[in-house]
Formats: C-alpha cells, structure tokens, sequence
C-alpha cells in the first residue's frame, strides 16, 4: 500500500483555495497532474473535486481525463468508467492527445463510445425532428450537424454502415438540407432608390425597361472564419459600388456573427469591379454579395 501524502495534499488545497476563483481551474489541473505524476492519486481526486463549476469545456474535459487515470492508477475500475461515460456524455468526440493517456484508458474511450452512441444519436435526431417540426430551423441544424458528426467517428464506421444508424444518416442528411434551405430565407427585396438626377441614380440591375450590365468583379476576397462552426452560416452583404467600381459603403444585410461581420465589412471596403453601366455608361449599383461559413473540420 501506498503511503500517505499528507502534507502535499494540504499544500495543494491551500494554494488553490487562495487563488482567484478565474484561476483556480488552472492550479487545479496543474495541481492534479503534478500530484497523479507523483502517484498520489487519491490527493489528486481530492484537488480535482475543486475544479469551479464554470470552468471551460477543455478543462472539464481534461480534468475528467485524470479522474479516470487515477481511478484507473487505485484498481476503481467501475469508478474510472463512469468518468469516461461522463466525458463521452458531456463531448462524444472527445480525443486526448495520444502522449496524455495509456492505451488502458485510450481502449476504454473507444469502448465507451461504441457503447453509448448509438443511442446518443437517435436522441439527438429525435430531438433535431422535434425541432424541425417546430419550424426551429437552426436548432434543427445543430441537432443534425451533430448527428452526422458524431455518425462519422472513425470508432461507429461499422455501426453507421449498419440499420438501424445507416437509415438515420440518410434521415439526417435530409432535415439538415431542408432545414438549413428554410432557416436561410431570401434576402428581402432591395428598397426603391430615392427620386435623384438621372447621372447620381441607383441601379439594382432591377428596373423595368432598362438594360443594366452589372458590375464584374475585379478583385472580391471574402476572408476566412478562423474559428469554429459547429453549424453551417449564410449571411449577405450589400455593398454599394460608384462610377468608378470601388466600394463606397458596405453593411451586413444578413448578419453572421458580430466580430466575423467587422472584418467582413473591412474586407469588403477593399473589394474592386467593374462598373456597373447603362447603354454603356458607368452607374452607380447596389449589390448584394452572399457569404456562406461551412463547418469546420474539428466540429465534424
């Protein structure tokens, strides 16, 4: 058996204790990894225990890992499970680097995963159809996203290739396409332009017998998300380009979100065309340009 720790443990609680509360998430795994290295597990439950209950996704996450790790490291073996249950509940794509954990716990994820997905899945289509139902598309959206995701983890390869989850992929697939379609309705109808001289008028390539030959573009770089999407976003952008092709005022028509839409406006202040012209002659033109923001591969 192994001796007791004591001080180390005291002085672990300690510290943490006086820490702010914004920092304590921190010590507290700092703490626990030192402590599980030391292999004195039972200390590092016991820190662990004080993670605040606000703390962020990834450090709930990796605080669950060492849980697990050292129930593992003491011969709780039922323990260690529902630790991992926890994680595959709480993230079901969950992958600690393969450095962090022995293949003993890496097996023990796996398992875990094949074990519960398959009903986590049908409980998320099923909630993703109540929504949908519900004519709450973009929660429906979510929902489906994630059924697809959670379908294409390397660990259900065989259980998604099977019915009754091969059925729910095609389900899916197909809410997810009508949902997005009817949670990304057509920009309104451009407002008429104000009554102005013929030369400072308007355009939106709209008005009844008149020939209007649209802008070209020239140079039009829509700039990365840099972040990540769990769901797909659709937003547009009305730009108002003059006589000379350059952008002479930009706003979110449709809006993705608010710092994305910042430097998408930036973005498009920059953009270049072709002027817009009427029996050949350069005109001012209202145009609206649509910016779509896919999943990235890390919300998969």
């Amino acid at each position: 058996m192994r001796p007791p720790r004591p001080k180390l443990f005291v002085c672990a609680l300690l510290a943490a204790l006086l820490l702010p509360v914004a920092a304590r998430a921190q010590h507290s795994l700092a703490a626990a990894r030192d402590l599980y290295a030391a292999a004195a597990y039972d200390e590092a439950l016991g820190v662990l225990e004080m993670l605040p209950s606000n703390a962020a996704v990834d450090e709930r996450e990796t605080a669950g890992l060492y849980r697990a790790l050292c129930f593992f490291a003491l011969g709780r073996t039922a323990d260690a499970t529902r630790a991992i249950e926890t994680i595959v509940q709480a993230n079901p794509l969950y992958r600690p680097s393969a450095e962090d954990v022995p293949p003993r716990v890496r097996s023990a994820l796996t398992d875990t995963r094949r074990r519960l997905l398959p009903a986590m899945i049908q409980q998320k289509y099923t909630e993703g159809k109540a929504a949908y139902d519900r004519k709450e598309y973009e929660a429906a959206v979510v929902m489906f996203t994630r059924v697809l995701d959670e379908l294409a983890d390397p660990d259900m390869t065989a259980a998604a290739a099977q019915s009754p989850l091969s059925d729910l992929r095609t389900l899916a697939s197909g809410f997810l396409a009508l949902s997005e379609k009817a949670a990304t309705p057509p920009p309104p109808p451009a407002p008429e332009p104000a009554p102005a001289a013929p030369a400072r008028r308007v355009y939106t390539g709209t008005e009844p017998g008149i020939s209007v030959v649209p802008p070209e573009v020239v140079q039009q770089s829509i700039p990365s998300y840099g972040g990540r999407v769990v769901a797909r976003k659709v937003g547009v952008v009305e730009l108002l380009i003059d006589e000379q092709g350059t952008v002479q005022s930009a706003m979110m028509r449709t809006p993705i979100d608010a710092r994305y839409d910042e430097r998408m406006l930036a973005a498009a202040k920059e953009w270049i065309y072709r002027p817009a012209t009427v029996q050949g002659v350069p005109v001012k033109f209202l145009r609206r340009v649509q910016v779509v923001v896919e999943p990235s591969p890390a919300a998969r």
